[in-house]
């Protein structure tokens, strides 16, 4: 079987290490998002807690620079790596 993803128009932040991104990272997300940290390689991590075990919140993603943050449809947040984002998503312009 084959299944085409629906139509849904998602809020995202690009983290890029700044400290003005992870302000507006904290801005959109809120308590969603954990400490940040330097990786191995000296890249900047961000921890998201996501709802993957319910309402807890105690599981969490790791968000490196140049990941996109989603808010997904029930509203929890997850990270993205920017390939798959700009293979999956495209601009919305609205028009009102």
């Amino acid at each position: 079987m084959k299944f085409r993803k629906k139509p849904v128009v998602v809020e995202a932040v690009k983290f890029d290490g700044t400290d003005q991104s992870f302000s507006m990272l904290k801005d959109f997300a809120g308590s969603a998002i954990g400490g940040v940290a330097k990786n191995s390689a000296g890249y900047l991590e961000v921890a998201i807690r996501t709802l993957e075990d319910g309402e807890h919140l105690t599981v969490q993603h790791i968000a490196t620079e140049g990941d996109w943050i989603i808010k997904g449809v029930q509203g929890e947040f997850y990270p993205c790596k920017p390939d798959i984002f700009e293979q999956t998503y495209e601009v919305v312009i609205d028009e009102e």
